[in-house]
């Protein structure tokens, strides 16, 4: 056995000379990948951790933070992606893996995904509910608008309301509408609108690529419009183009030129609405003006302008019925109290009082005869007892049996007698 140690060689050292190996292969520099993703984790420092596999196969994968803030949508398990990146070796594991540069989802552009992200969370949360959209005035004094100074946008929105509505004061806010910094200036400007007495606000641009509209599909934009004090319209693209501003604005217009249609009235349509009102006041007139002159007519035809002393008349027969009334009560009352008090002094006992009391006391006399006669004491005076027993009287021999004490009464005192 050859015991030269030093053809032996460390851990470290193999894993060096294969992270050599494999980062200076050119053909593992930059490799383009898709599979599903799986075990993903992102990292409160914003990098991603995940696997990326297919039917038989999978490699660990990491994204820095540096890349992962160009992905527009949030990656999850279970989600087919393609991804660029390089093939290197983490030395302390032994292990391949790629570190991802770019992502996107397979089959769907990213820019549609986190489209559709990001409109799912907006509406979840209730920032698209039409209850809570403001009115477009009809008539507005003064008009804002958030696009770019040059271009067909701007044009065509000036000429079309100087055409419908030329009365309206144009305030331009000048922003990017395109690029990366688009969305802040779009953000600054409706922070900025705020500050003028305006009525309406249009927030967009002319028509273009997703790329193109995409400031008005980032979230810090879709917020600021959602907080606007002012009614906002949006105006992104050509008819057939949807962003986030449309769906959270108060009013959504397919073109700028729309967008300034909705925001002023017609010169013509408003004119024949004032025509209208005219015809319409005139008649409301007219008709009070014959009502009240038929109610005139009414009152100076009446029988009482015609005859005023009936009025007087009236009121004299009835006050002189009521008069008569009066006195007949009057009378009837007099005679009714005196007749009341001729039979009082003429009654038997005011002319013979003592005779009253004479028939009064001989009632009273009669009265306690008769309770005399009745009163059991007398019925003791003249030889008979009371018994009682228990103090309460004794009316049959039934009602005492041998043994019990019984009370007689006499006229002259009482005594106990034992029944034996």
């Amino acid at each position: 056995m050859n015991n030269d140690i030093n053809k032996y060689i460390s851990v470290t050292q193999l894993n060096k000379y294969i992270k050599y190996k494999i980062d200076n292969d050119t053909n593992l520099n930059i490799v383009f990948l898709k599979g599903e993703i799986s075990n993903f984790k992102a990292h409160t420092r914003g990098h991603f951790y995940f696997t990326l596999k297919d039917e038989t196969s999978r490699i660990n994968a990491i994204m820095f933070s540096s890349n992962t803030k160009n992905v527009l949508f949030n990656p999850q398990d279970g989600m087919k992606v393609l991804v660029t990146g390089r093939i290197s070796v983490f030395e302390s594991t032994g292990q391949y893996q790629i570190y991802v540069e770019e992502m996107q989802e397979d089959g769907i552009g990213a820019l549609y995904v986190a489209f559709e992200q990001l409109k799912k969370k907006l509406e979840q949360e209730g920032l698209f509910r039409q209850e809570i959209k403001k009115q477009i005035p009809k008539i507005p004094r003064r008009v804002g608008v958030i696009t770019a100074p040059t271009g067909a946008a701007i044009r065509d929105i000036i000429s079309t309301i100087k055409r419908r509505w030329p009365l309206t004061e144009i305030y331009l806010f000048p922003a990017l509408v395109q690029g990366e910094m688009a969305k802040d200036t779009i953000v600054a400007q409706i922070k900025h609108a705020q500050q003028f007495d305006l009525d309406t606000l249009i927030v967009g641009r002319g028509g273009g690529s997703i790329e193109d509209l995409w400031p008005f599909n980032e979230e810090i934009v879709a917020r600021e419009i959602y907080n606007c004090r002012i009614p906002v319209i949006s105006a992104v693209g050509h008819e057939i183009d949807f962003t986030i501003s449309d769906f959270v604005s108060d009013l959504r217009a397919p073109t700028p030129t729309g967008a300034a249609e909705m925001a002023v009235p017609q010169k013509q349509d408003v004119q024949n609405y004032l025509y209208q009102i005219d015809i319409r006041l005139n008649k409301v007139i007219n008709n009070m003006i014959n009502l009240n002159h038929e109610k005139l007519n009414k009152i100076t035809t009446n029988y009482i302008f015609k005859n005023p002393i009936s009025i007087y008349e009236k009121k004299e027969l009835f006050y002189d019925t009521t008069i008569d009334k009066l006195k007949y009560t009057m009378n009837n009352l007099l005679n009714i109290n005196n007749n009341k008090y001729n039979s009082i002094v003429s009654s038997y006992i005011l002319t013979n009082p003592i005779q009253l009391i004479d028939n009064k006391i001989n009632k009273f006399e009669i009265i306690v005869s008769k309770l005399e006669t009745l009163s059991p004491l007398l019925t003791i005076k003249r030889g008979y007892t009371l018994t009682k027993l228990n103090n309460k009287v004794i009316t049959s021999s039934k009602k005492v049996k041998k043994g019990d004490t019984i009370e007689i009464e006499f006229s002259d005192g009482t005594i106990n007698s034992k029944v034996i």
